[in-house]
């Protein structure tokens, strides 16, 4: 029994450790066109700061490097020619998430 608590304790400590690493390391999307102007939002639960054709997220989350997130990022700004974290998002992820923001551009635009 004392084992058992003892690799729980472990594994999570090694969790809690490993947090901070990846929080050091930003998401940036490059986006096909830049933005209009400065945008800032949240997707993947980390603020996204938009200049130009560059979206950082400078503090990101676990989630962040999501699908999800990405495509949060694409219904906001457009277009992502490439989204990395550590990794790059491989193509096949990368064309789920501008599907979003090509049914974005194709859907009638309603007048405010």
């Amino acid at each position: 029994m004392k084992l058992l608590t003892l690799a729980a304790a472990c594994a999570a400590v090694a969790t809690l450790a490993a947090a901070p690493a990846f929080a050091a390391e930003s998401v940036v999307a490059k986006l096909a066109a830049p933005v209009a102007q400065p945008t800032k939002f949240i997707a993947g639960e980390a603020v996204f700061n938009c200049e130009g054709d560059t979206c950082v997220a400078a503090s990101p989350q676990s989630l962040t490097f999501s699908s999800s997130a990405c495509k949060t990022v694409a219904a906001k700004v457009g277009t992502i020619v490439s989204y990395t974290g550590r990794i790059a998002m491989d193509d096949t992820r990368l064309s789920a998430c501008n599907s979003v923001a090509v049914a974005r551009a194709a859907a009638p635009q309603m007048a405010k």
